[in-house]
């Protein structure tokens, strides 16, 4: 009974630590994407911008959301206006859309993007020094005058937002994507199924029976046979006569 225990403890630890790795290894990008609509994006390669949308929720309360789903690495003071969430290879830069000031805008930009585009002093009323030297190799990079999405009008970044291409798209799909479909009921009525006869441009059956030609395009018998075929009424012989039974001595 003991040894079993262990086993099923080995069991779980080793399940354990092929799940844990899986899990850090997943971007917060991925939980945004999946969550939010694409609105905007920006940049390209290694330096990349992109903007989501979510609607009627305040700064802190999809802050808090992101948290709860991946910690970061360092997290910016609560404010209904902006905040910042620093993670290992992606920044989140979370602020009030000016256009809707019910909704919130999710900045999700690559490190790369921050170093070109971004101004430290303006980082440092959010984030610690030590991490913002780090981001920006101590003063070597840093003087850009871009400070978010919100307010890409007045501080432009480098290159021009543009609205997602169909290659954006798929490269970080929005969760509201509409979709079509159909469904198909299998029928009970048996010769509503079509074997090698036409279909119409949906796949469905055009109404006549199918049939299967055997042989030739007449078939051997010089007849066409038919899918389903009534069963020959077929009797079986019987054969009168007379015997005895004898008895073994």
């Amino acid at each position: 009974m003991e040894k079993k225990w262990w086993l099923q403890g080995i069991k779980v630890l080793l399940l354990l630590s092929f799940i844990v790795p899986m899990l850090a290894a997943c971007a917060i990008s991925d939980t945004v994407k999946e969550q939010y609509p694409l609105e905007s994006v920006n940049g390209s390669g290694s330096s990349t911008s992109y903007v989501y949308r979510a609607e009627n929720q305040t700064v802190p309360e999809v802050a808090t959301q992101l948290i709860e789903k991946k910690k970061p690495q360092e997290k910016s003071k609560e404010s209904t206006d902006r905040m910042f969430l620093v993670y290992s290879d992606e920044i989140i830069h979370i602020q009030q859309a000016p256009d809707a000031p019910e909704d919130t805008l999710i900045e999700v930009d690559s490190k790369e993007y921050v170093r070109q585009n971004y101004n430290m002093s303006f980082l440092e009323g959010y984030l610690l020094a030590s991490l913002i030297g780090d981001l920006f190799d101590n003063g070597r990079y840093g003087n850009g005058g871009y400070r978010g999405y919100s307010s890409k009008d007045v501080y432009k970044p480098q290159g021009t937002y543009r609205k997602p291409s169909d290659q954006d798209v798929k490269k970080a799909p929005p969760m509201t994507v509409d979709r079509t479909g159909t469904i198909f009921k299998r029928s009970k009525n048996a010769d509503s199924t079509v074997m090698g006869g036409k279909k119409g441009s949906s796949g469905s059956s055009s109404g006549s029976k199918g049939t299967i030609i055997t042989g030739d395009k007449k078939g051997s018998s010089g007849k066409k046979g038919t899918v389903f075929t009534k069963p020959k009424k077929t009797y079986p012989k019987v054969r009168s006569g007379s015997g005895r039974i004898s008895r073994r001595r």
